[in-house]
C-alpha cells in the first residue's frame, strides 16, 4: 500500500524552495536549555479527554526529564527541557513516583519523555520493571516513540504492564517534499510499517499531524493536513492530534522571519478538525496549547476555543462561530 500511496502524492508536489535543513543548522539557531532536575519531571498535568471507550475521563500526563532526542526535528521545541546525557538508572521511576503523588486520581496516563520511550539511551531497560509496577493501577498507558525505534522491545514492555499500552508516533505530514525537510529522518513507509507492526500486536496508535508546516500557504497547509489524516487512518491509526505549527525553537523563528513559514489561523484548525471528526474513523483532537497565538480576533476567540474544546471531547461537529473577522 505504501508505494501506491506515495506514488499518488507525487502529482501534488509544489515548488518548494531548495532550502536544506540538517542537525548543525538547527542546533546553530537554538537558544539555551532550561535547567532541569533529573529526579523530577519538568511538568505534569491532568486534563479531560475522550478515551478509546468513548467516555470522557481525566488523563494524567507526566512530562519526563530525559536525554535529548537524537532526531532533531525542525519544528520541535521539546529539547528545551532535556539533559545532554542519559539520566541514571532509577531516575525515570523516581520522576513518575513523585508526579503521581501530585496528580489527581486517574485511570489513564501518558508518559511523554521529549523523545523516544524505547530509545535505550533515554529509558534504561533496567527501569522497565519498576515503571510497570508504578503504572499497574491504570487502565491505559500512552508512550511516544519514533517509528524507526519501534520493535520487539515495545511488545515486551506491553506484555509486562497491566494497562493497555498505546503508542504515540509523529507522522507530521505526508507531503513528499516537506517531510524530508523536517529533518525527522523517516518517510511514510517507515510510519506505515511501524503502525502495522503495532496493529498486528493489538497496540493502538495515535499520531501527530502538523497544520501548516513550513513552506506551505494557509490553503496548502489545510489541504495537506487533510491528506495526512486520510493516510493515517488508512494505515490503521486510532487517534489523531492536529498540532498547529508555532515559533519558539530557533529554527521556526528564523523561517518565520524570512517568510518561509507562518502560523495557521484558528479557523484553519477548526476546518481540519471538522474534516477529521466527520470521517468517523477514529478520534481526532485539536491541540489547544497556547491557542491564543492563532487568533487575531478578541471578539470570537473565546467562542472558537470553547467550540474546539467541545468537539475534542464529544467528537461531533458543532455549529460554526460567525464573526465579522471572517
Amino acid at each position: 500500500m505504501s508505494v501506491s500511496i506515495a506514488g499518488n502524492f507525487r502529482h501534488y508536489m509544489n515548488n518548494i524552495p531548495p532550502f536544506e535543513t540538517n542537525d548543525s543548522w538547527i542546533l546553530d539557531l537554538r537558544g539555551e536549555k532550561n535547567k532541569v532536575d533529573p529526579l523530577k519531571p519538568y511538568n505534569f498535568n491532568s486534563e479531560l479527554e475522550r478515551t478509546r471507550s468513548g467516555h470522557i475521563k481525566k488523563v494524567a500526563t507526566i512530562f519526563l526529564t530525559n536525554r535529548e532526542c537524537p532526531f532533531r526535528c525542525l519544528m520541535c521545541d521539546l529539547w528545551k527541557n532535556t539533559t545532554d546525557t542519559p539520566v541514571p538508572v532509577g531516575a525515570i521511576p523516581a520522576q513518575i513516583r513523585w508526579a503521581l503523588t501530585k496528580l489527581p486520581p486517574s485511570k489513564h496516563l501518558k508518559l511523554y519523555n521529549n523523545g523516544n520511550f524505547f530509545d535505550k539511551q533515554a529509558i534504561p531497560a533496567e527501569d522497565y520493571t519498576e515503571i510497570a509496577q508504578l503504572v499497574a493501577s491504570f487502565e491505559s498507558l500512552i508512550v511516544e516513540c519514533h517509528p524507526r525505534l519501534i520493535d520487539e522491545r515495545c511488545l515486551e514492555f506491553s506484555d509486562q504492564i497491566k494497562p493497555e499500552m498505546q503508542m504515540a508516533i509523529g507522522l507530521e505530514t505526508v507531503h513528499p517534499q516537506i517531510l524530508p525537510k523536517l529533518n525527522k529522518r523517516m518517510d511514510i513507509v517507515d510510519f506505515e510499517s511501524a503502525v502495522r507492526f503495532l496493529y498486528k500486536h493489538n497496540i493502538p496508535t495515535r499520531t501527530f499531524i502538523l497544520l501548516r508546516p513550513p513552506f506551505l500557504t494557509e490553503k496548502e497547509g489545510v489541504q495537506w493536513a487533510i491528506r495526512s489524516i486520510d493516510f493515517a487512518f488508512e494505515t490503521g491509526v486510532e487517534c489523531i492530534v492536529i498540532i498547529p505549527t508555532r515559533a519558539g525553537n530557533g529554527a521556526m523563528d528564523w523561517l518565520q522571519s524570512n517568510r518561509y513559514s507562518s502560523p495557521p489561523s484558528i479557523s484553519s484548525l477548526e476546518q481540519v478538525l471538522e474534516y477529521g471528526i466527520q470521517l468517523n474513523k477514529g478520534r481526532v483532537f485539536a491541540d489547544l496549547w497556547n491557542i491564543k497565538m492563532f487568533s487575531d480576533c478578541s471578539v470570537c476567540f473565546d467562542s472558537r476555543t470553547k467550540r474546539l474544546t467541545n468537539m475534542n471531547l464529544n467528537q461531533h461537529v458543532l455549529p460554526p462561530v460567525n464573526c465579522t473577522c471572517e
